[in-house]
């Protein structure tokens, strides 16, 4: 009997998790879908998660290599995130933010992140993912730059492969060719610097030359539109989705003393580099060395329990915004229903306090070495172009042996990839021809020696195939 009673839950589970399925084909359009197959049935339905690991609707386990979307930080499951959570929406799970009204976790979080956050980015505005969180932080430097009596100071630098969000501002900020197609992007006051990506194992010309092409490039764009015009430089310190492109040393740092000598602000997008991803808090200043005007954070600051984006802004900003008011009294008339979400920022609260017990920041820099050292032994295979990134972000390039980058056959052999990894139980991130990783925080070295492992074997079998001339 108990033989004929599971096995006819397991045919329940089945059609359930086809309804399931067939359902979503049929009413769901998904972020970034392919709407050549739209309507299709076949969507991976995930149904729970645990650690590191999330399983779907037919019951198999995937070892969660994406990190959700680089923001499982913490890991699935994790019961003290889940009863702030709880706790928060029993006693009062939303109130305006507007004007003068505020809520204890919104204040407690943006104290903490005060204390987190470098030199004196000291004021924290909420939002509710990091796109909004990039617009944002555009609106502050037109108000900050306006409220001085200049407001022709508001073109924006952004830059080629740059990924800061999908709202109309936050889309025409970034700068993917594969995402630009039918909508409409603001092009007046947004302009793009080149990809700053330098990948040493296969560039022509050395780090120093690359820097000095990039600084000149930015110094001379700065001359065509006008200091006077230019209200912020808005970048990614990796760019994340762009294909995790690092770019050569001591970038960051000097694009930072460009726009101090051109009085223009400086927006560090840390929305997938903060809270643990390169070991540590906020990677501005610990990594790259200098204080910017304002970090955008989303993501990782509730380690994906909950939607929340916030801008950190610099005193100097924020005070000068403020005593300028007082001429005309503005209202700084920006802000959304759910900023400073008093359930989201509990959680985030607890996710904060959590990291900081369980010192993840120090493991990330522990085996974050590691992930890199290992997965650079994927240079082995001959249809890998090359392997980047930096602590628990990377990305593997694939080809077909003949011209690199995202054309159709590169593309049609990292999906290949792809699948081979889900169909071994790992789950790795396709874009165009790259397989992209970003973990959660709390992987350990065994976790790694099995993407590593997964990842081979799928390389293997993709390279095969590309021999059989199956790709």
């Amino acid at each position: 009997m108990d033989t004929i009673v599971e096995a006819n839950h397991a045919k329940g589970e089945l059609q359930n998790s086809r309804t399931l399925s067939e359902a979503d084909a049929r009413h769901v359009l998904h972020p970034w879908a392919d709407l050549s197959s739209l309507g299709d049935d076949g969507a991976l339905v995930v149904r729970d998660a645990k650690g590191a690991r999330v399983r779907d609707a037919d019951g198999k386990t995937y070892l969660d290599a994406i990190g959700g979307m680089w923001c499982m930080t913490v890991g699935y499951g994790r019961e003290e995130l889940v009863e702030a959570m709880a706790d928060q929406a029993r006693r009062m799970a939303y109130y305006t933010p507007f004007g003068d009204v505020s809520s204890e976790p919104a204040a407690r979080l943006a104290e903490m992140l005060a204390e987190l956050s470098p030199g004196d980015l000291n004021r924290v505005h909420f939002t509710t993912c990091g796109s909004t969180a990039n617009d944002s932080a555009v609106r502050i430097a037109h108000y900050y730059f306006a409220a001085q009596g200049r407001p022709e100071k508001r073109h924006v630098l952004s830059r080629r492969n740059a990924y800061h969000g999908s709202t109309y501002l936050a889309a025409s900020l970034s700068g993917k060719a594969a995402d630009r197609t039918h909508f409409q992007y603001e092009s007046e006051f947004v302009h793009h610097l080149s990809s700053p990506g330098h990948d040493p194992d296969r560039s022509q010309i050395s780090a120093e030359t690359r820097l000095e092409q990039l600084l000149a490039e930015m110094e001379a764009e700065i001359a065509r539109i006008g200091a006077n015009n230019v209200a912020c430089f808005v970048a990614e310190p990796i760019l994340a989705s762009g294909g995790v492109l690092t770019p050569p040393e001591g970038y960051q740092k000097a694009t930072f003393e460009l726009c101090r000598k051109h009085d223009i602000l400086y927006v560090s997008d840390e929305v997938v580099t903060g809270f643990g991803r390169l070991g540590h808090f906020f990677a501005t200043e610990a990594r790259f060395g200098f204080v910017p005007d304002m970090i955008v954070t989303a993501k990782g600051i509730t380690s994906g329990y909950q939607p929340l984006g916030a801008v950190l802004i610099s005193d100097r900003i924020a005070d000068a915004m403020s005593e300028a008011a007082p001429a005309h009294k503005p209202v700084f008339s920006n802000g959304f229903t759910y900023s400073g979400h008093p359930v989201a920022c509990a959680t985030a609260i607890a996710n904060i306090e959590l990291m900081q017990r369980e010192n993840i920041c120090g493991h990330v820099r522990e085996v974050g070495p590691y992930f890199i050292e290992r997965l650079r032994e994927l240079l082995d295979s001959p249809i890998v172009y090359t392997v980047r990134g930096d602590h628990l972000m990377a990305c593997v390039e694939c080809w077909t042996g003949g011209e690199a980058g995202p054309n159709a056959a590169n593309m049609a052999l990292a999906q290949r990839v792809d699948a081979y990894c889900q169909e071994a139980g790992l789950l790795v991130r396709p874009y165009e021809n790259l397989c992209i990783l970003s973990p959660p925080l709390i992987v350990e070295r065994s976790d790694i020696d099995n993407i590593v492992s997964i990842l081979t074997d799928s390389l293997d079998r993709a390279a095969a195939d590309l021999r059989a001339g199956k790709t």
